[in-house]
């Protein structure tokens, strides 16, 4: 890693994701050239949650954007958790579909553990199934978590070392915290998970050369926080009074951190970005291409 000159990088996830879409676009283009059927994702929703509604379609619009195909299953609210697994079911033997993402989170009854076990792994883009979490457990993952791939490929991008560095992760979830901490461990990392319960978190975090925050505090890591030169990922996002704000000071970090990721533009869009690359993987995996 280069000798820093005190100037942090605040990280445009969006210039990133755009770079990574257009490899990704290349490839599909090049399945399609040869007469080959693209990489299909399918989306399945529970529900009019407006929200969930605007990811599923953000989702949607990145696909096409590559070129991969897309298709959308919509439930209603009242859906019972076996029409759920009934889709899901369907589009397993479904051979052109690809990817399988159940959008999250589901409506009261609906036990998120028992749809993702349901999927094929061989299509859990979303890496929820118990399967795939094994295997990156094990450290032979094929298919991972979104936002922690997008995580990683940020800290590559810009040559943060790995390699004995002390790692700081704050936050136990099964789609960020614990995937990105084996993730880090499997790159040789040493890993510190912090969670709720963590006593002297602010000391803890004081050792870290790469600090993942993803616990979803508002401005829960102050600036004092922050060793000087560590990278900074911040995960979190909250709404405070119509503001959207992450789980870092992000101004108080300037001039401490070597690089950080905003809440806007940060990690958000490699997110997406993995779900396609996800998409393709499975697609080679399945098709042998």
């Amino acid at each position: 890693m280069s000798e820093w000159n005190k100037q942090t990088i605040v990280v445009d996830g969006l210039a990133l994701a755009q770079d990574i879409r257009k490899q990704l676009a290349e490839e599909v283009g090049r399945y399609a050239a040869a007469g080959k059927r693209v990489p299909c994702l399918a989306v399945v929703l529970v529900g009019d949650d407006p929200a969930s509604a605007s990811y599923i379609a953000g989702k949607q619009r990145a696909c096409a954007r590559v070129g991969m195909a897309a298709i959308e299953r919509r439930l209603p609210a009242s859906a019972s958790e076996r029409d759920v697994l009934q889709v899901v079911e369907e589009l397993n033997r479904d051979d052109t579909v690809d990817g399988i993402l159940v959008q999250l989170p589901l409506p009261k009854g609906i036990s998120p553990n028992n749809v993702a076990a349901a999927i094929d792994p061989a299509k859990d883009v979303d890496a929820l199934h118990p399967n795939t979490a094994g295997k990156l457990l094990l450290g032979t993952p094929t298919l991972a978590a979104c936002t922690p791939l997008g995580a990683m490929e940020i800290l590559d991008r810009y040559g943060i070392e790995l390699e004995g560095a002390n790692a700081v992760v704050i936050g136990r979830s099964n789609i960020v915290g614990k995937p990105v901490s084996l993730m880090l461990l499997a790159r040789n990392a040493t890993v510190t998970m912090c969670h709720s319960k963590t006593r002297n978190l602010k000391q803890i975090c004081q050792q870290a050369d790469v600090l993942v925050a993803a616990v979803g505090v508002p401005r829960l890591v102050k600036a004092d926080w922050i060793k000087p030169g560590a990278a900074v990922i911040d995960v979190g996002v909250s709404n405070i009074d119509g503001e959207l704000v992450g789980d870092v000071d992000t101004d108080g970090a300037i001039g401490i951190a070597r690089i950080i990721t905003p809440h806007r533009r940060g990690v958000g869009p490699m997110t997406i970005t993995m779900l396609l690359r996800n998409t393709l993987t499975a697609y080679r995996d399945r098709t042998r291409a």
